[in-house]
């Protein structure tokens, strides 16, 4: 187990960090928010759902997303120190808002309201299998490419 806090942009335990803005850290979730959404945006213009259809586009946004997800934690924890804002920027903002689990609820209740309940129930209990999968994926698919080793939690 590291000795390095889980979140490294903001120690809880620090009383003046509990109140006051971290407004490099807003500004750098901002900026990739914006980025992360475009992209979001983009796949499901490219791929859009007909009703009662499974929604593949928000499926492998939200499997795509967590992948890299999985892959970036291990990268700035375990292979190397990484910059303060590379967590902010590229976790919580552009993978955080290119995965959409918010649309991904209303697309569940899009297709079973559409008359297909089979396959919004397959959407819902496939969507977080393979997205959980994903993160496991990529955290293992990292470890070998970085040679990191596997952390024992």
């Amino acid at each position: 187990m590291t000795d390095r806090p889980i979140d490294p942009d903001v120690d809880l335990h620090v009383p003046a960090q509990r109140t006051e803005l971290h407004w490099p850290v807003l500004a750098a979730i901002a900026a990739g928010g914006a980025l992360g959404a475009l992209a979001r945006y983009a796949v499901q213009t490219a791929l859009p759902a007909a009703p009662g259809g499974f929604p593949w586009a928000t499926f492998w946004i939200n499997v795509s997303g967590c992948l890299l997800i999985g892959g970036l934690m291990v990268v700035i924890t375990e292979v190397r120190r990484a910059h303060p804002l590379v967590r902010p920027f590229l976790g919580v903002g552009v993978l955080g808002w290119f995965t959409t689990f918010s649309a991904y609820v209303v697309d569940v209740l899009r297709v079973v309201g559409a008359g297909a309940p089979v396959t919004g129930l397959a959407y819902l209990v496939g969507t977080m299998v393979a997205a959980l999968v994903a993160v496991a994926a990529g955290m293992w698919l990292t470890r070998r490419v970085t040679g990191a080793p596997a952390v024992a939690r």
